[in-house]
């Protein structure tokens, strides 16, 4: 099993992206999926959760600008940010977990990808 994120850089502070995460060897349908992000000397913190019935959960720091979503089919997930902050600096990583509970978070989770960084100016 696998999770591999992209879709991450750098951008100036009101602008957008648009995070992916494939995953190999999950059924979308069946796992809790979650994005959670890291800034340097920060815990990793939760972002936003998706159960599979595709029911989100958002940190209050992130609602009304972010959107999670996923392609059940397609095995992957995705995380629109809009109107970023400097604030939304972060290393950003998806993770799954093989329950229809979508815990907020990071602990709650064992599979985990490599991450993508996230940089606003």
């Amino acid at each position: 099993v696998q999770l591999v994120e992209s879709g991450g850089g750098s951008v100036q502070a009101g602008g957008s992206l648009r995070l992916s995460c494939v995953g190999s060897g999950y059924n979308f349908s069946m796992h809790c999926m979650g994005w959670f992000r890291q800034a340097p000397g920060k815990e990793r913190e939760g972002v936003a959760t998706i159960d599979p019935y595709g029911i989100s959960r958002y940190a209050d720091s992130v609602k009304g600008r972010f959107a999670i979503s996923k392609d059940n089919a397609g095995n992957t997930l995705y995380l629109q940010m809009n109107a970023l902050k400097f604030e939304d600096t972060a290393m950003y990583y998806c993770a799954a977990r093989s329950t229809y509970d979508c815990p907020p978070s990071p602990g709650g989770y064992k599979d985990w990808g490599q991450g993508t960084q996230v940089t606003v100016s």
